[in-house]
This record gives C-alpha cells, structure tokens and sequence, in this order.
C-alpha cells in the first residue's frame, strides 16, 4: 500500500455520523498523539448539523473545546478512497483526560466497565442489514429473493472490497446473504470478547459499506425503512454473559438456560420502553417496527421466537445467548450496546424473572406494546430516570433535547400528501 496522502480524523457522535477534520499525513504523528482539538458540543450536532438550543455544551459553557484521544484501532486504510487515505477514530475527553459524558464510545466503555467490576464480560455480535441503490430517489428492483445467490452475485466487486476493507479495519465480517428487500443485504460480524470492540467493527462497518458504495457508482441505505412496501433493515445483537474463568452464564446445560439469563431478560424487557428512542432514533425508524414485519412491536421474549423483541435461540446449551431484535439499522451501534448492558445490570441488580415466554405469533399475544411512534418514544426517554442511572444523566437531557428538536423540525414541514388531500377539500 502506498503511503497515505491524507487522514480523516472523526469523532463518532450521537446520531452515529462521524464528524470531524481532512487533514494532511503529516499530521498523523500529532493526531495519534492526542494533540487535536474539538468542541465539546461535536458528539450533540443534530441530524441536520445544528447545535442542539439551549444545550449546555453550548453557549452556557463558552463552546469550549475539548481533547479528541485516538481509539485502540489507531489509522486504518481506507482502500476504498481514491488516492491513499487513512481514518483515525478518536473519543472525546476533557482537558484532565477524563471522557466526555455525550461521547457515545465513551458512555459504552463506562456501562461495560461496570460490568467488569462484576466480573463479568459481555460477548456481542451484530448482524447488520442495508440497501444497496442507484443514486437518486430509485425504487428497488422487483425480484427480491431471500437468500438468492444470483442477488448477491450481481453485486460480486462490491462485496469483494466489502471483505477487504472488513480485513484491512480487522473487522470480522461473516456471511453476506441476499434478504427480504430487492437489493437488500445482510452481513454478520462475528462475536467479540469486547463489547466496545464490537461497537467499533459496526460502526466501522457501515463507514466502509458507504464508502465502497459511494465508490463504485452505488448508495448504501441504513435508512431503516426506505421503501414502504419492502422489508425494513434492522440491527441485531447477538450477545452472551461470561464470568472471570470464561464461563457462559446463559448455560445450565439445559435447553431453557439459566436463571441468569432470564434475569437478564427481565432487565432489558423493564428498561425497554425508555430504551425505544436508542434503538428506533429518527421519525422513519417507527415505520419499520409494525405488526407482521419481521420487527417486534410487543415487549416479550420467546424461544427459537422471531416475532419476538427478545430471542433466545436454539443449539448447543454452550452457545446459549439472548438475540436483542427491536433496533432499526439506523441505530448508533456504541448507544445501542450500553443500553442493552444496562438492560444485563439491571436485571442482575434485580434478580427478577420475567413474564412468561411467548408461544406462536407475539404480534397476537396481547403483550404490552413498544411505544408506537417517535413522540411517544421520546416522552418514554424522558420520563424513566433507569437510563440516567445507568449512562449519564447529561448525555439524557441533551439526547432526549436533540430528537425533540428533530422531531419539531419534521413537524413544522407539510408533505405534498398533506397539501394534496386538503388544499380544496375542506
């Protein structure tokens, strides 16, 4: 490889896009350093690329800057680019080096060290799913086949540096698959003994789906759910408990699991709710989570259970692991994974077990409901003081502030649906 013309060194913020500097090779030394320098309020920019009103971050403490530390991956190639590039991935601390507390990186690596003060370590994989489409405003092609080799062969150079990229970032990356959406495909990574690792390689990945797309003439779409009338795209978790001798916690030997895992259950089923906002982030994250779609609208568990929020899959005791369904592709991979940590340490504080396992179709089983669109989700965030208990409560009152200024800012526009159906007719 050839050596790097220039570096892009990005801070990931809250809603998952990297923000940051393109900065000379020359600078690299400085930035590995820790020399770099941003504002605090960078992790809390809006989706549309606005401080957040009213933010603390902001105007109330002068916008100061704070310190942006390299992560554990260091520079990493970025093949896909046109000339040799490399991406540095930083977190944000304050000046005494201690983490920023709306940095998502850093909130994740506070909830797991919590879990490690237990001794306990938490092993996560991600499936991730995308569109991949023409630029523009495209409808997929019709033909979709789950599964279909022919599907995934169409696309055969992309997914080929898709791999490289994937082994270049030392990211895991398993099985593409074809899926429910024309054009629509999943990759598995595999698990991971670390969960801010496995945090990485996911948002990793979908930096590097886009960044190969973009390059061979495609888009690749997070969006959860583009296309009204096709599948939507989600982000499961696969994740397991061991302790300090590498034990499976989840594993009594029997087919049910144990009694640790279905405390963990209890806890993420009680802190779901509020969690909603997390995994279902922006106002087109609730058209994917309805009834009879694959994404659960019910707060249940089940075994071998698809229709489920909660999975418990089948196979050796010894692989025994909890499959978390709700969240949308849309979500932040290190806010997803502290909330479902916070989900594991409140169910071992409780030591609670659940409500019973739903049997057949959950979008039939009466079960307590997922809140039902954006606004109902934000006020459920607002009003449950667990998360703030378990993440921060500052990172709380500036996310729940972000998605209420998203969500004002889709309310104040009319669709052309809207103006059609009543400009003359009422």
């Amino acid at each position: 490889m050839n050596a790097p013309e220039m570096i892009r060194a990005a801070i990931c913020d809250l809603n998952g896009i990297w923000r940051g500097k393109l900065m000379p090779a020359s600078q690299l030394e400085k930035v590995l350093g820790g020399g770099l320098r941003m504002p605090h309020s960078v992790p809390a920019i809006d989706i549309f690329g606005e401080d957040v009103a009213n933010s603390p971050l902001v105007f109330a403490s002068g916008d100061a800057d704070g310190l942006c530390l390299p992560s554990a991956r260091g520079a990493l190639p970025e093949l896909w680019q046109s000339r040799a590039a490399q991406f540095v991935p930083l977190v944000m601390a304050h000046e005494d080096g201690s983490p920023s507390a709306i940095d998502p990186r850093q909130i994740l690596a506070g909830v797991a060290a919590r879990l490690k003060a237990l001794g306990l370590r938490a092993v996560m994989a991600v499936e991730m799913e995308f569109y991949l489409v023409k630029p523009g405003p495209v409808p997929p092609q019709a033909g979709a086949q789950m599964l279909a080799m022919d599907n995934v062969d169409d696309y055969g150079g992309f997914f080929e540096a898709v791999y490289a990229a994937c082994a270049a970032y030392d990211i895991p990356a398993d099985a593409a698959i074809s899926e429910g959406g024309a054009g629509q495909f999943e990759i598995n990574l595999l698990h991971g003994p670390d969960p801010l690792e496995a945090a990485d390689n996911a948002a990793f990945f979908k930096r590097i789906v886009k960044g190969v797309a973009r390059a061979q003439g495609l888009e690749a779409s997070f969006m959860p759910k583009p296309y009204l009338e096709a599948a939507g795209s989600g982000l499961h978790v696969h994740f397991s408990l061991l302790d300090e001798a590498g034990r499976n916690l989840f594993d009594d030997g029997s087919e049910a699991g144990s009694d640790t895992l279905r405390h963990c259950v209890n806890g993420l089923l009680k802190l779901m709710p509020a969690s909603t906002l997390i995994f279902a982030p922006h106002l087109n994250s609730y058209r994917r989570l309805a009834p009879d779609s694959h994404a659960p609208t019910g707060i249940g568990w089940g075994y071998e259970n698809r229709t489920s929020a909660l999975r418990i899959p089948g196979g050796s005791s010894r692989a025994r692991r909890i499959e978390h369904r709700v969240a949308g592709a849309d979500a932040n991979p290190y806010l997803l994974l502290a909330v479902l940590l916070a989900g594991v340490l409140e169910g071992l504080a409780l030591k609670e077990k659940p409500q019973a396992p739903t049997k057949g179709n959950a979008y039939e089983a009466g079960l307590a409901q997922l809140p039902a669109d954006w606004a109902a989700a934000i006020a459920a965030f607002t009003a449950d003081d667990a998360l703030s208990r378990h993440l921060n409560p500052q990172f709380c009152e500036v996310f729940a502030a972000m998605k209420m200024q998203e969500f004002n800012r889709f309310a104040q526009r009319m669709s052309d649906f809207e103006i059609a159906t009543y400009l003359t007719s009422v």
